[in-house]
């Protein structure tokens, strides 16, 4: 299983993604577009794509000019029928890679917040894992609209698509479950000028609330990405349909 990782800002960390990825034997290529490596445009040598979040919109195409080529790439890796992830702006650019309007500038959705699964939600392979809801952590202003074709998977109070999928595994997930507590504690120290301003309040909650949102959104998060790994397909593999029933063998 071979994974392309795409960074889009500084100090993002893979989390509970890389975790999962760990367990699963993965190998990936990491490429840091942030600093100005160049995005592939083959799909071909992979098995799946993750694009993670940012600080920037996901229309900021001046300032970040691979930002419609990234957008496309989700778009041809769900078209061959593999599995893509895009967390926050992630998110934003797979839904405009598959024909989905983003929204700017709304009000800020932060800190561990309740995403609940829609009835597609309850029965999807990957949003299951969320049960009834649970705090997941979110860092946003902008969001998006329902792709031509996608479902609807899972909502919170702010913020209607939290969760959205295209096919059969590309998935465009607004909240941060790869950000388990410790990814959470070093962005209050990466971006602690950012959070005086946005969240003032958060360096006196933060102790408080990641003993008992962060723990369960900790354990929600790794099962959330078990789930989204369960569904690459590695080169070669057989699909289900095609592997004798183990009855008949």
């Amino acid at each position: 299983m071979h994974i392309l990782i795409v960074v889009n800002y500084a100090h993002t960390r893979l989390g509970t993604v890389g975790r999962a990825l760990e367990e699963a034997g993965a190998s990936f290529d990491l490429v840091r577009a942030d600093l100005g490596e160049t995005v592939p445009d083959d799909h071909a040598p992979y098995d799946g794509l993750i694009t993670f979040g940012g600080g920037q919109n996901a229309l900021a195409d001046e300032a970040y000019p691979h930002l419609p080529q990234l957008a496309e790439l989700t778009r041809r890796f769900g078209a061959a029928d593999k599995a893509v992830l895009g967390i926050c702006l992630g998110s934003q650019l797979v839904a405009r890679g598959h024909g989905g309007a983003n929204i700017i500038g709304r009000p800020l959705e932060f800190g561990w917040q309740e995403v609940r699964p829609t009835a597609a939600g309850r029965a999807d392979p990957v949003i299951a894992a969320l049960g009834d809801g649970a705090p997941l952590f979110h860092w946003h202003n902008d969001t998006f609209e329902l792709p031509p074709g996608g479902v609807h998977l899972a909502e919170s109070d702010l913020t209607r698509h939290q969760a959205v999928r295209i096919g059969r595994a590309v998935y465009a997930i607004q909240f941060h479950f790869e950000a388990d507590t410790s990814v959470v504690a070093d962005w209050t120290v990466d971006y602690a000028g950012l959070l005086a301003d946005q969240a003032p309040d958060w360096n006196e909650r933060f102790p408080a609330e990641a003993e008992t949102l962060g723990k369960r959104a900790d354990e929600v998060g790794l099962a959330l990405a078990r789930a989204w790994v369960a569904q690459v397909r590695p080169s070669g593999a057989v699909p289900a349909a095609m592997v004798p029933d183990a009855a008949s063998a």
